[in-house]
């Protein structure tokens, strides 16, 4: 196989894994009564610990009002609370329930159990280039976001 082809090899298997991600979410949230977008909430707060709305709205491209209402959705199923922020009055800070930190990791279990078997299989060097390709590939999305964003925004003006 030449470099251009394992060049597109990675490329598709890389936006397979994104779309088996996305699958594997949608199904979780199904069985939880969420939407996609609600469950990357959720694992947001999970990678985080906690989030404010803003930053929420920011990181999800979604406007105040519908972050508001994915918000009302997860309370609703009792998965996060919004607490006072810890050094900003004015502030919220949402965080997930003793409900949703039982629930979630059984639905996960056996997805982390095989990652975690996955990933251990490569060695110290290979898994030191994943860990860069996907520190790489995390921003590229993000600079490509923001770019589809920004041109949205200029053709509306």
């Amino acid at each position: 196989m030449g470099k251009a082809d394992l060049i597109h090899t990675v490329i598709r298997g890389h936006r397979e894994n994104n779309i088996g991600a996305v699958m594997f979410h949608q199904a979780v949230g199904q069985m939880l009564g969420l939407n996609v977008t609600d469950m990357k909430c959720l694992d947001i707060i999970v990678l985080r610990g906690s989030a404010s709305p803003s930053e929420l709205a920011a990181v999800t491209g979604l406007t105040t009002g519908s972050t508001t209402a994915m918000l009302d959705r997860l309370e609703k199923r009792r998965l996060i609370a919004r607490r006072p922020h810890p050094t900003d009055r004015r502030s919220t800070t949402v965080v997930l329930t003793a409900r949703a930190m039982s629930r979630l990791p059984s639905l996960f279990a056996s997805m982390a159990k095989a990652m975690e078997k996955l990933v251990s299989s490569y060695s110290d060097a290979e898994l030191r280039i994943l860990s860069d390709f996907f520190s790489k590939t995390r921003t590229l999305w993000g600079e490509e976001r923001n770019r589809l964003l920004s041109r949205r925004r200029r053709k509306r003006l």
